[in-house]
This record gives structure tokens, sequence and C-alpha cells, in this order.
């Protein structure tokens, strides 16, 4: 679809290029299209229910079979291992419809669907993907237009590889600046989310462009993608560059970027905001909502019973080195907790191989095998009432890392790693 334009030579966003490559007609934000999918994510929590409605819409069909499985992705990463009867028949369940439909299966070993999914090249530029999870939007990290579906609405691609889109308006953030010393992409996020508000892009693509961001690295970029949904977007997108294309080289032997995917000068944008972060401090998103985002500063000195260092939001090989670094040869503060769960396999190994894991649990940490953890409030290391939590992952709702009477403060590896030296929230900057 390289080089289609409106019908009038419009100039077009990114997300109007995908959607017009995916409907096979020239669109413009708002119009209603039934897109063509081009790869589809589920996951062991909200993958049953996808299989029973695909079955209920295929039932009076002969063969009941999905209708690419080369598209389709099942990813074991929320309870796993299984940490009850009910994660263990689920699994069973997916493992013998992956099976019968020739649907690749990345089983528990393997990590955080949103982290697995890029590393193994599933990602690329102009697609159109769904998941059945609200983070689905890291993708867009790759230039993709990625989002989140609903369990049902993922048994309609099984069965017919098409869903329906209104096409979204685009938010369009433009930031420029060197972030400082110890200030990360987390920290960006963070910003950006506070300033506009958990609805401030609601069902919009938010475009994130601008010399910051054409500076950071992709495992970065997928800090940013990742919380889109934070402030209502419907998807988090930056546009493909030669940073992409490296990324994917090295996941795609001769893979070439088409220059296609990005804005045309002229396109038409909801919202355009522009932001310089020259002189931005670290962030921390307080409890109990994503936009409640204050400066470290005027949350320092608040204490803590547990820090969560993970998530497909900061819990690759990039973040926790950070987290190490800043901690050194200290020991985490007695009575804390630091749980480290890195979101893949591939991540986890590149951290044992780097000396990471054997330093980061001599110092007191606890290490678990790749998966959601915590952050989804499952599995392991939930919080007590009372009891408060400093986490990297993306969300702080009111029993979203275990009891209903628990707070969770949001932050980068930088703060996490400054906090987990002194037990309490501390500035990365002062350490």
């Amino acid at each position: 679809m390289t080089g289609m334009s409106g019908s009038d030579n419009r100039p077009m966003t990114v997300s109007e290029k995908i959607f017009s490559k995916a409907s096979g007609t020239p669109v413009k934000a708002g119009d209603f299209v039934l897109a063509n999918i081009d790869l589809a994510m589920t996951h062991d929590i909200t993958g049953p229910l996808a299989v029973q409605g695909f079955y209920e819409i295929m039932r009076d069909e002969e063969e009941k079979k999905v209708w690419d499985p080369s598209k389709i992705v099942i990813i074991f990463d929320h309870q796993v291992p299984a940490d009850s009867i009910n994660a263990a028949e689920n699994h069973i369940m997916l493992r013998k419809f992956a099976k019968e439909q020739g649907i690749l299966n990345y089983d528990v070993y393997e990590g955080v669907c949103h982290q697995v999914l890029p590393e193994k090249g599933h990602v690329l530029p102009g697609d159109l993907i769904v998941g059945s999870d609200s983070h689905t939007c890291a993708y867009g990290s790759l230039g993709a237009f990625s989002t989140g579906i609903g369990s049902t609405d993922m048994a309609a691609v099984f069965a017919t590889g098409k869903l329906w889109f209104r096409v979204p308006d685009t938010f369009r953030f433009e930031v420029e600046g060197k972030l400082p010393d110890r200030v990360y992409s987390k920290d960006l996020i963070l910003h950006l989310i506070g300033d506009v508000g958990v609805e401030g892009a609601r069902y919009m693509a938010a475009e994130y462009a601008g010399s910051t961001i054409r500076s950071l690295s992709i495992p970065e970029r997928m800090t940013i993608s990742n919380m889109a949904i934070e402030m209502g977007g419907k998807a988090g997108i930056i546009e493909a560059d030669e940073v992409t294309e490296a990324y994917l080289q090295e996941r795609i032997p001769g893979y070439k970027l088409d220059p296609y995917w990005k804005s045309d000068e002229g396109a038409k944008y909801l919202d355009i905001r522009h932001y310089d972060v020259s002189d931005l401090e670290p962030q921390v998103a307080c409890p109990h909502n994503v936009d409640n985002v204050k400066p470290v500063s005027e949350v320092e000195g608040t204490k803590l019973d547990q820090i969560f260092m993970g998530s497909c939001t900061n819990g690759r090989f990039e973040d926790i080195k950070i987290m190490a670094d800043i901690m050194g040869d200290e020991p985490v503060a007695k009575g804390l907790r630091l749980l480290v769960v890195p979101a893949s396999k591939t991540e986890y190994m590149k951290l044992l191989k780097a000396g990471y894991i054997e330093k980061l649990m001599n110092a007191g940490a606890i290490v678990e095998s790749p998966c959601c953890g915590p952050c989804m409030g499952g599995s392991f290391g939930l919080l007590g009432p009372g009891e408060v939590g400093l986490a990297t992952s993306n969300r702080n709702f009111k029993g979203r890392e275990g009891s209903a009477e628990s707070f969770v403060y949001l932050s980068s590896p930088a703060t996490a790693g400054a906090s987990a030296l002194t037990g309490e929230i501390t500035d990365p900057r002062k350490v």
C-alpha cells in the first residue's frame, strides 16, 4: 500500500496510513472501517474466553478453523507457572487449541507478551496488531498501530481476521531536549500522563515525536508506547526510523525499512503539545491513579515495604542494569522486599551472563522467572493491607498489586534502585 494517500492527496498521519492499508481504501480520522488484522495476540488470562467465543461463532461451520494460524500468537505470562488449578486448566485448554489450530504458543518459560512479540520479530512498522490485553499499545514503539481489544472481539478476529474500527484522531507529543542525568523515558511518559490526564488522549493515537524521542533506544521507546493506554490512548505510536531498522535487522536478516510509514508533513492532528525535558526531574505516580504524578522531590522519604522491578514497561536488561548499577555493591535496605522479574527469558539470560542476577541476589533481592508477576496482583509478591510498594510497572490502581488497602507508587528503574538502598522513595540523583 506504499504511496496511498487520501482521495484528494491529503497528507496523512501514520495511523491513517496503516488503516488505509488494512482496509484497502484511503481513510481519515473518524471513518469507520472493516480492517484486516496483521497479527493477533492473546494470553492465558484472556485467551480462554476468546477460544470459547470462537467456537460459538463457528458452531454451524463444518470446519472450525481460525482464519490464519500464522497470524495468531498465544502466550502464557500472567499466571505462570500455574498458580491455581483453574490456571492450570486454562493452560491445558489453550495448549490443546494451539496444537489443533497450528498456532504458535509461547509457553510458561518465555516471558511477558509485550516483550516477547517484538524480540521474536513478530512486530513490523505499518502492521495493524490487536491483542486481548490493554498494554498491546506497546508495539507502537516499532511503528505499528497496535491496540488492546476484548476477548469477544478477539474471538471474531480468530474467525474472520477482520475487525471494525473508528479510525482515531491523533494527539501528537513533540518532545525536545536531552533528558538529564538519571532521568529516563519512564519519567518522561509519567510526566506526559500527569500533564494530559487519564482521559487526555481518549480513543486517540498518541504519536510521540521530536528529537528526544528519536534519541531513545527501542527498549526506552517500548516504555513510552506501553503506557499510552494510561492517558486513554487507543495506540501509542513512534515513527519507525534507523533505530527501528537496526533493531529489526537483528531479528529479521536483510530487513529494510519502508520510509512510507511516517506521518506526512501537513497531516491533521486533533491536538499537538510541545515539551522541553531539559530540566525534567524524576517523576513518581502516586496512589491510586497513574496521572497523580509528582516530582520525586515532593514524595521523598515515603516509607516502603516492597519494590517491584520488572513488567512489560521496565523489565528489560537495560532497566534492571540501571537499577543494579545505582545500587552498586550495597545491600537492599533492612525490612524492604525487592522483587526483580525480567520481562523475558532472553532478557533474563542477558542479565545472568552479565552477572547482574548474582549481584542482585547477593544484595538481598528475590529474582523470579520471567512473567507478569506482581504487576497484575497475581501469582506472587502481593502487598498486604496498609503496605506501600514502589513499582516500575504501569498501573497503581487500588488493589492492583494486592490488598485494596495497600498503596502503590510508580517510578523509573533509577528511582527504584536508589529507593532500594534506603527503604524509602529516594531521588536517584542524590545517590
